[in-house]
Parts: structure tokens; C-alpha cells; sequence
């Protein structure tokens, strides 16, 4: 498999942790979202993914875009560990907290959105886009949440969750309102498949953000 990756990009990290977890080896392909004017704007990459967005996984004779349907082209062909638990119910709660953040709070903060806002706007437009859905995902996590986000068993939902919180790290959003968002987030960043895929640890890490 082939990812084509961002190391900083919330929703490739999402992915990378997927890939670590199922321990599926791949070959990083950078695509720098800055350099050049943006590289995923180039009419190679624009091939793979015609949203010109990262990540885009090569896998299997076929290409995804979208982490979301990546993940779940990665559990319904490789199952183990599941990311989707067996109980419709909970797996409803999975996908209710995935798509809460992939839609609901990460695009809103997305770099080409915070182009739009104007330079001096674009850290109040993130700190308020966040703590808009964190304010709804905190509520959510104390009734769905055991040691992860959904039960004891990490979900494509700790997936979508721990990219979000450093992405919050960034824009210096306090998360002392949220004290269940940073419990998951600590225990999830202590797994190794969280720790190896961390933006710190990439191939195209610049050496003064590297771990």
C-alpha cells in the first residue's frame, strides 16, 4: 500500500494509526499541503484525488480518498483488531463521534477554510470551531465513554478523536472543560500505534518539530 500523507494533517494521521493498529506496512508518499503553493494542487496528485485533499491510500488495486472510508475499507478487509465493534448500537456511537469530528469540527478548522477567514481572524475562527464541537463531543464522551471514546476497546472514533485534540493543542484551545476529551486522549497517545503514527514521527517531519 501506498499513503499519501501530510505529517501534520489531522485527517491522515487518523489513517496512520489505522494502518499501525491493523499492522499493514506502506510506503509514505509526502505531499506538502504549504510547499510550492500546496502540493495536492498539482496535476498528479490532483489524479489520485480530484478534492486535492490528503490522505489517499493505494491499496489493493484500487485508490481511497476520505479517511473515514479508508478506515472502513481497512476493517471490512482486515478485520483484526476490529475498529467497529459487533453491537450495532455502539458502533452507531462510533460512527456518531467520528463523524461529529470529521465533519462536524475538522473541516471548520481546515487550512483551506482558515485561508478564507484572513490571517488575523484564523486563530479565533479555530479556537470557536473547536470548542463549538468539543462542548458537544464532551457530553457525548460521559455517557459513551469507558477507558475510549465508545467502551474499553479503542474505535475509529479514538482515531478521529486524538488528531482533533492536537490540532486543538495548536490553536491553544483550553481543554480544562473538557476533562473526559483529555483522559481518553492520554491514554489513547500512550498506545504505540498512536505513538508511531504521531505527526512528530513522520518521514516528512521538518527536524525542528521531530520527537
Amino acid at each position: 500500500p501506498i499513503l499519501y500523507s501530510y505529517f501534520r494533517s489531522s485527517c491522515s494521521w487518523r489513517v496512520r494509526i489505522a494502518l499501525a493498529l491493523k499492522n499493514i506496512d506502506y510506503e509514505t508518499v509526502a505531499v506538502n499541503l504549504i510547499k510550492d503553493g500546496g502540493q495536492q494542487f498539482s496535476e498528479e496528485f490532483q489524479a489520485l484525488n480530484p478534492m486535492k485533499q490528503v490522505p489517499a491510500l493505494k491499496i489493493d488495486g484500487i485508490t481511497i480518498s476520505q479517511s473515514l472510508a479508508i478506515i472502513e475499507y481497512l476493517e471490512e478487509t482486515r478485520p483484526t483488531p476490529r475498529l467497529l465493534p459487533r453491537d450495532p448500537k455502539k458502533r452507531a456511537q462510533v460512527r456518531m463521534v467520528s463523524d461529529l469530528i470529521a465533519s462536524g469540527i475538522q473541516p471548520l478548522q481546515n487550512l483551506s477554510v482558515l485561508k478564507q477567514v484572513g490571517q488575523e481572524n484564523q486563530l479565533t475562527w479555530a479556537q470557536q470551531a473547536i470548542t463549538s464541537g468539543f462542548n458537544a463531543l464532551e457530553q457525548i464522551l460521559q455517557s459513551s465513554a469507558g477507558r475510549y471514546c465508545v467502551g474499553d476497546e479503542v474505535s475509529m472514533a479514538d482515531l478521529c478523536l486524538a488528531p482533533q485534540v492536537a490540532n486543538a493543542d495548536r490553536f491553544k484551545v483550553d481543554l480544562t472543560p473538557y476533562p473526559t476529551i483529555s483522559r481518553i486522549n492520554k491514554s489513547l497517545l500512550a498506545l504505540e500505534a498512536f505513538h508511531v503514527s504521531h505527526p512528530c514521527r513522520q518521514p516528512d517531519t521538518p527536524p525542528e518539530l521531530r520527537a
